[in-house]
Formats: C-alpha cells, structure tokens, sequence
C-alpha cells in the first residue's frame, strides 16, 4: 500500500487469484483499522498545500503522472491480465487510455464566474475543492476507472484514498508507487482489502467525497451512509443496456457491430449491449448472423495472443451467468450457439447467443456481466421502448438503423446516454452516468471534474465601513 508517499506493509493478507487457471499467485496486503485511519489522515493532512497550489501546478504533475503511467504500460498491462484475466492486448490499451486520461484531464480548466457587477455590489462564484476523496475502483477496468476518479478529483484540488477491488488490486497498487514519486506525500493514497475495508472507508469521518462504481447493492448502502452525513456522492452503478435494431436495418452490417458491443471484457463493462431488440421479420437473420460469429469467437488465458475473451472474474460469476442462461433455457428461451470454452480450471464462459426469450425472464431483467448475447423480437416499435425502459437500470441504450428514425426513438428511451448506430463509446470529453439504480452524478471531462468541487460565491455590497 501506499500511505504518506511510503510504502506500506501488513501482517494481514489478501490472497489474489488468476481467474484464467484458479490459482492464487500472488498476495496484497490487507489493510488494517488504524492503517485505514493512517490513509485518511495523510489525505487530510495534505489537502491544505496541495490546494493552495495553482491549477496550473497541479495539471503540471497531472502531466507527470501520465508519463510515468505510459512509461510502465507492460508491467502494469502485464498484472492487469493475471488478476483480471483479459487479453494483454486489452490490459496495454486500458493502461494507454489511462495515461491519456491524466493527459486529458490535466487540460481541464475551472473558471470562475461574475454573477453581478452594478453601481450596488458584485458577486462572483468560483469552484473549490471538496476535500478527502474516497476513490472505490471496480475488478473490470482497474486501472482506468481509478484514474477517472484520481485524475479530476487532484486536478480540482482534492487529496485521494483510492482503494482497488478485492480481486485486483495489484496494478492499482503498483500504479499508486509511481505516482508517489511524482506527487507531494500524502496527496494520493491506496489501501487494500476487501468489502468490509470499503464499507470502513465510506464510514470514516475524515472522508469528504466518495466516488464508487460498482455493483446496485452496495451502491445503495454508499448513498444511505454519505445521506446519514450530509456527504457528497458520485455512483456509477452499472447497466443493463438495451439495443434496438429498427425494422428494415441491414443485419449483415449491424450484426458484427452488436457482437463486439456486446462483449468488450468478455462482457464485464457497464456499458457492453446486455439486451438486443429487434423486428419479428429479423430476429431469425439476427440471430444467426450473431450464432455464426460466437462459434468463432476464442475464449481462453489472456496471455495466449489468440485469445479474443478471457476468463470472468471468478468462477462465482462464471456460474452465476451459466445459471441466467440455465433458468431462461428452462422458462422456454432457446441456447442458439456456444463458441468452444476451455477445459479444466478457470472461470471460463462460452460466448452464447439466446433467443425466445419469454418476456420478463431474468436474463432479460437483470446485468448478466458476461458473454452471453439475449435477443428478444418485438412486434412494434413502441413495445420495444416500453421494454427498454422496463428495468430499474438507465446507464446506456442504442439504437440502430435509420438516423431519423433512430433519433426519434432515441428521444423516447431514458438512459443516462443514448448511442445512435453505436454504443459503448466513451470519450473523455462526454460525460457518463446514469439514471434510476444507475448511479448519481456523472463523470469524465468538465462535468466530471465539477463533481469533485464545491461552489464558493463572494457577494460584495459597494459600499465601505471604514474610517474616513
């Protein structure tokens, strides 16, 4: 861990396992009471100096920190892919990405604003920072969803206790060692362990802010506390994302595009394709455009260069999923292709396409988190809206066809972010979240950055007390 700018060990440990073949392979350390106290002390400690430092200064050693990211892409990709489990390809470009987005950030402003200037007073309003961020990072994209909370909140002037996912924090970890040599000690912390450290950070006192994406449950037990507080929130709490093809769309040219969509991290992405809608007349080619690409699809250990999908998380995840598909093959859906999935041990899921879906099964209701590809047909545009809309979740939807048609539709669908003929692209100048149990508060470019500060007004009245 990495507390103060040092290093960090503990008696207590924290076993880490590759999910492509079950084995544990390394340790991380298990933090303890006092040393989680330790953390959110040295952030505390360090907030008033980092934030009196310019905005310019601190999008100099934003600048840094990039470099040194990009500087140390392999061992970072390379740890990435043994606790998380995608291909290295995938583990170098979400390094890649998170480099940039220091770079990106770091070119963010906050500018004030005059509120009035007449003959009787000026008021003006500006933003400040919040404080003490608590930075709560999922298992699917470590190292870049950190670095969407690290970056805006130390850019805006916050000082960052980051803690990982239990099931990968070794390259968040190892990341925070190279930002330590770049920023003031105490600026940027991180802390290992495992739900019940979370819940202990979300509870500490000296926390200001918490930023967490994750799962609904524990997302809501965040908001009760922080409310309890008084304390600010932004929760990214996943998706089950809709796609509508509209009648008459080209399936030749739509089908590879919902595929890929669908399985970005084996399908462990918030915003992957988790539902596929389509007309009556097309569900028959849809469905076998998409069966033909999942019997190619290469499912294996991320460290093979073949491999297109890598293992799930863990073996819980990979049976739970096997059980949705399980549970709607029973209710009447039908298991239209499998692609071949290795033997053996590993947290492997075959690439699946599923089609007669009976309306409202589960695998249509709720995130699968994995490869498996549902495709419900609706008789009428409306329908289709009506079950798009028909979940608890409103983090993404696309729709795909004709543009006039699809933004029309798109109009009608309550999403935090609705694609037309794509869906899944985040930039770092859009900013992303959700509605309903999809969270609260966005993130990514200047909106982002905005929910890591405070408005501070000062209203002057022209006139003066003082002695003549």
């Amino acid at each position: 861990m990495t507390i103060d700018g040092s290093a960090v060990e503990s008696d207590q440990k924290l076993a880490v396992t590759n999910p492509a073949d079950g084995q544990e392979f390394a340790w991380a350390p298990r933090c303890s009471a006092a040393t989680l106290a330790a953390a959110v002390e040295a952030a505390r400690r360090s907030f008033p100096l980092w934030s009196a430092l310019s905005l310019d200064e601190r999008a100099e050693l934003l600048h840094a920190c990039g470099r040194a990211v990009s500087a140390h892409q392999e061992q970072l990709a390379e740890l990435l892919t043994l606790e998380q489990g995608k291909p290295l390809a995938d583990a170098r470009a979400e390094v890649a990405l998170a480099a940039e987005w220091f770079a990106d950030t770091a070119a963010l402003s906050l500018p004030g604003e005059v509120l009035i200037d007449d003959d009787t007073s000026a008021a003006s309003m500006r933003r400040v920072p919040i404080g003490v961020v608590a930075a709560i990072a999922p298992f699917n994209f470590p190292i870049i969803l950190s670095v969407c909370k690290i970056a805006p909140a130390l850019l805006a002037g916050n000082t960052v206790v980051v803690k990982p996912a239990p099931a990968t924090p070794l390259s968040t970890l190892r990341m925070v060692q190279l930002l330590a040599e770049i920023l003031p000690a105490g600026v940027l912390n991180a802390i290992s362990g495992d739900g019940a450290l979370g819940a202990a950070l979300v509870e500490s006192p000296g926390v200001d802010l918490i930023s967490f994406t994750g799962s609904i449950p524990v997302g809501l037990r965040i908001a009760r506390s922080a409310g309890s507080r008084l304390r600010r929130v932004v929760l990214e709490l996943g998706g089950n994302d809709p796609a509508i093809v509209l009648p008459d769309t080209d399936i030749s040219r739509v089908a590879p595009e919902l595929f890929a969509r669908s399985l970005i991290n084996s399908g462990q992405f918030c915003a992957a394709v988790k539902r596929i809608y389509v007309s009556r007349p097309q569900e028959e080619e849809l469905v076998d455009a998409l069966a033909e690409l999942a019997v190619r699809a290469r499912v294996g250990d991320g460290r093979d260069p073949v491999t297109q999908y890598g293992p799930l998380i863990d073996t819980a995840q990979a049976h739970r999923v096997a059980g949705l598909v399980h549970t709607a093959s029973a209710a009447g859906a039908r298991v239209v292709s499998r692609s071949a999935c290795p033997e053996g041990p590993g947290a492997y899921h075959a690439v699946t396409v599923v089609s007669d879906l009976p309306q409202g099964t589960e695998l249509e209701l709720t995130e699968q988190f994995g490869p498996v590809i549902p495709v419900l047909a609706y008789d009428d545009l409306a329908g289709a809206v009506s079950a798009a809309n028909g979940t608890e979740f409103g983090l993404g939807a696309s729709v795909w066809g004709d543009q006039s048609l699809a933004s029309e539709t798109a109009g009608r669908i309550s999403a935090g972010t609705v694609w037309l003929n794509t869906h899944g692209e985040l930039r770092h100048a859009v900013p992303f979240g959700g509605v309903r149990h999809s969270g609260i508060g966005v993130e990514y470019g200047y909106h982002g950055l905005v929910e890591y500060t405070r408005i501070a007004v000062r209203h002057e009245a022209r006139r003066c007390f003082g002695k003549a």
